[in-house]
């Protein structure tokens, strides 16, 4: 059954026909009105609202009369204009595959990272592509983060292939690298660690989460050197299964840090010491990525789709949820397969200063989506 919600640009102007006396008549509006009504609804294989997660959701607008309309998905203050062909190449090219991460500077400028030698793509918030670095880091950069110290900003990242955490500045000059976590005790060799994300701290110490090695979170002091290391392989409480993504979640007091545990299909939190706190389940499927933007958490799904949780992580809305299952998680969907509003498979989300929505999705071709905040 359709839910009683339904999005105001589509929906029909009324669920209610006045009172016909002519039973064939009356069975043709019926018919009419019902299937209007069903057109308007989220498509076949989207998930509802969890019990007690919060409002109701709405996936994806109906499908649009014609290609040059825009296309709208969210709902509430979460409502995004799909911003056709944004980061295209001007030769033309395809970007490359897209298994990293999405970050953005002071400036508004929009930082992509791909497995090609265009490691990292800098693009204006229109789309424009600016100027492309890396060529050293091709294969493997991944979870980004833009930092600022006193007047400058760096870019923080880690490369899974090089087994490293890197500072570069934001023309790609390295400040400095951080090989495995050799005095750790839980590597035999550094083949075992793959890094997947960084959350740096204010005083400069930071996190790093060994998302396709052995599943540790490790911690660094402000000067890099190797503090401690907690979580760890397994489906408990505390421990995880690809903490692919790390946040710094300054929406409480004092800030904690989120973990996207992908395999175990939740969120997990600890203090800064990496002592257990609590576990968020129930609204995802195997979640890669998160970011803030005041209250609001956006967490991309590999499985398909984009989710939004409050200040209380609960459910707001899911965004372009992908209906086939078949394509959700999948790195080789061709560009034929692909619709605007609809997802593949969300590697990371980013909101910029404007609340703007950025998201990669992971795709051979190379998939970056721009989704405009609809005042």
């Amino acid at each position: 059954m359709c839910p009683d919600k339904t999005n105001s640009r589509d929906a029909p102007h009324s669920l209610t026909s006045p009172p016909m006396r002519n039973p064939t008549l009356a069975f043709v509006a019926t018919f009419v009105l019902a299937t209007t009504f069903a057109a308007s609804c989220r498509p076949a294989g989207a998930s509802s609202t969890p019990a007690g997660a919060g409002a109701a959701v709405e996936l994806v607008a109906a499908p649009h009369a014609t290609t040059d309309e825009p296309v709208v998905i969210g709902e509430g203050a979460h409502r995004y204009r799909w911003v056709k062909g944004w980061g295209a190449r001007p030769d033309g090219k395809d970007l490359g595959n897209t298994h990293g991460c999405v970050a953005h500077d002071s400036a508004g400028r929009i930082y992509v990272n791909t497995d090609t030698a265009d490691a990292v793509m800098v693009y204006d918030a229109a789309g424009k592509l600016l100027k492309t670095w890396g060529k050293d880091f091709a294969g493997g950069m991944h979870g980004m983060q833009v930092v600022k110290e006193e007047e400058r900003e760096f870019l923080y990242a880690v490369h899974t292939s090089r087994h490293e955490v890197l500072k570069c500045t934001l023309d790609g000059d390295v400040v400095w690298t951080v090989g495995w976590p050799e005095t750790s005790g839980v590597y035999e060799k550094k083949e075992q660690y793959n890094p997947t994300s960084i959350a740096v701290l204010p005083d400069g110490a930071f996190f790093v989460a060994d998302g396709y090695g052995l599943s540790w979170i490790h911690k660094y002091d402000k000067d890099h050197k190797y503090v401690k290391s907690f979580a760890g392989p397994g489906t408990e409480p505390g421990k995880c299964r690809t903490p692919h993504g790390l946040l710094l979640d300054t929406r409480v007091t004092p800030p904690v840090l989120m973990v996207a545990d992908r395999e175990n299909g939740r969120l997990q939190t600890f203090d800064l010491e990496g002592k257990h706190l609590s576990v968020i389940t129930g609204m995802l499927r195997r979640p890669c990525h998160m970011h803030l933007h005041g209250k609001d958490l956006v967490v991309a799904d590999l499985a398909g789709r984009v989710t939004i949780l409050n200040e209380k992580n609960e459910l707001v809305c899911h965004l372009g949820d992908q209906p086939d299952e078949s394509l959700r998680a999948q790195n080789g969907v061709p560009k034929e397969k692909w619709k605007d509003g609809v997802f593949l498979s969300p590697h990371c989300a980013e909101w910029d200063a404007k609340g703007d929505l950025y998201v990669l999705d992971w795709n051979a071709s190379g998939r970056v989506s721009k989704l405009e905040r609809v005042q």
